[in-house]
């Protein structure tokens, strides 16, 4: 079924037969329109004819992310503005640092100026936020995995976010891979029930399934589940499921994770760590439109 939502077709139910989700120019258009309305009138005190040339500057350390975002902005507001990019996509950036130069007509830039702003400090707080958690378990066997605790309608372009510090993507949504957690284990009666179902139903699709406590880790191993979420766990509990696995499938640890513990937690020999704070526990970069030439 397809749903209309903002004048963008959103699928619903069923299997999906393409990744879902806004595209960017969705994304960028329906931001515009929250914010541009039926138009700016503090830019309209200009002149048509005004020309700006304004510098994009960063006032904090980051690693720049979502450049296509505002390169998207500038080119739906006008397509006149021409936006020169002195770092790229990834790129770390200390602070007081012109990352842009952007040229046009000055309506224009101004009516962006906020729009692209908001996407460049969310997404390079995300970026940078998970270049943290790389960086703190270098040199273990560990990585990083986002989770599906996204701002509502930024998915694609947080987990964007995410890959671009380092990181990886666990499924994008509910419709490209199975998470077996709690309360399907209760609805159903029995991780071996819920498994059951998931390899008639849609063989082909990824398969994981969350664990609490350790005595349920048997029957997970017993249905040769390739990936198994120990929710939760301290660290004596993952190094014993480490130690019972011997590597016969996939550990993974979530739950509350943080910089804190997240190096103890990746020497206990997990293959992943899921950290749902890449995504919602981020402090936006300050990140700065000032205008330099008046022409």
């Amino acid at each position: 079924m397809v749903l209309c939502v903002g004048g963008c077709a959103v699928w619903v139910g069923g299997m999906p037969t393409e990744t879902q989700g806004l595209s960017l120019a969705q994304h960028v258009q329906i931001a515009l329109a929250e914010d541009v309305g039926s138009g700016d009138v503090s830019s309209a005190l200009l002149s048509e004819e005004q020309e700006l040339e304004a510098a994009l500057i960063t006032r904090e350390f980051c690693v720049l992310c979502g450049c296509s975002y505002v390169d998207e902005v500038f080119r739906q507001i006008d397509a006149r503005v021409i936006l020169t990019w002195h770092h790229q996509e990834g790129a770390c950036v200390q602070p007081q640092t012109c990352v842009a130069t952007v040229k046009g007509p000055g309506t224009a830039v101004l009516m962006a100026e906020r729009t692209a702003l908001n996407f460049l400090q969310t997404l390079s707080a995300v970026s940078t936020h998970t270049a943290s958690y790389v960086n703190c378990i270098s040199s273990t066997r560990a990585q990083i995995y986002d989770t599906r605790k996204t701002l509502p309608g930024w998915r694609m372009a947080q987990k964007h976010a995410v890959r671009i510090g380092g990181g990886y993507n666990h499924r994008m949504g509910l419709y490209d891979a199975f998470l077996i957690k709690e309360n399907h284990i209760r609805a159903l009666g029995s991780i071996t029930a819920c498994v059951t179902q998931a390899r008639q139903q849609h063989p082909a699709l990824p398969l994981e399934v969350e664990i609490e406590k350790l005595d349920q880790l048997d029957e997970a191993l017993a249905c040769k589940v390739p990936l198994i979420l120990l929710d939760n766990f301290d660290l004596n509990a993952l190094i014993q499921a480490v130690k019972i696995t011997a590597g016969r499938t996939m550990l993974e640890a979530s739950g509350g994770v943080d910089m804190d513990q997240v190096r103890l937690i990746a020497e206990t020999g997990v293959a992943r760590i899921a950290v749902g704070a890449l995504t919602k526990h981020i402090q936006a970069i300050d990140f700065t439109l000032q205008v330099c030439m008046n022409r």
